[in-house]
């Protein structure tokens, strides 16, 4: 299968069909950096339709791109931002947080002893018990069978070397790790800021 019907498949762009008649619900506004480019990509960025409004409001914000939902007052009435630009840019941190997603996000959401993408855990590369600290360069995951097989030993005593030794990403290594795996909520109006791009068939 070809790389943009994978990514077809997994992001379907909502159709801009039917916005006069969306629940607001479903009227999120993908945000942006005042350089254009997503805050983050995974998760993505996105506000609520009040939160995007207030901050058009606000001045905080320029409006990109608008769905067809309005909303009104008695004084005045909005189309809701489907895309919005922050006015002052926010720098990202250099480093992610050390969490439970952005270690599998790291490891591209697989296991790093056999490869697969099932029943995911965690594992100490140097046990606890040896030692082992639990931080970026000593977890990564693993699927419960290789975690099983593994157990207190290291990868050289049970004969498991890591596919990919674990490191401590960068915030810029992760947003290119998340550009791999988009949401499933992709509205049209996003397409042209997303870099999940598809490649142009002739």
């Amino acid at each position: 299968m070809l790389k943009s019907e994978l990514i077809e498949r997994a992001a379907r762009f909502r159709s801009a069909e039917g916005d006069s008649s969306r629940s607001l619900s479903d009227c999120p506004a993908l945000v942006l950096n005042a350089d254009y480019t997503p805050l983050s990509y995974y998760p993505l960025s996105l506000w609520p339709w009040q939160t995007a409004i207030k901050a058009v409001v606000l001045e905080r914000v320029d409006i990109v791109s608008s769905y067809e939902r309005a909303v009104h007052s008695p004084n005045w009435t909005m189309q809701i931002p489907s895309v919005i630009a922050l006015r002052q840019y926010v720098k990202p941190s250099e480093f992610p947080a050390f969490t439970r997603f952005n270690v599998f996000l790291r490891d591209r959401f697989s296991c790093q002893y056999c490869g697969s993408p099932h029943n995911l855990t965690f594992d100490h590369v140097v046990p606890r018990r040896l030692g082992g600290r639990t931080s970026w360069e000593n977890i990564l995951t693993a699927c419960s069978a290789c975690n099983l097989r593994k157990g207190g030993r290291t990868p050289k005593q049970a004969k498991m070397p890591p596919l990919v030794p674990p490191i401590r990403p960068t915030s810029w290594q992760l947003q290119e790790r998340g550009r791999g795996f988009p949401p499933n909520y992709l509205h049209e109006t996003w397409r042209d800021w997303l870099y999940w791009d598809i490649e142009l068939e002739e």
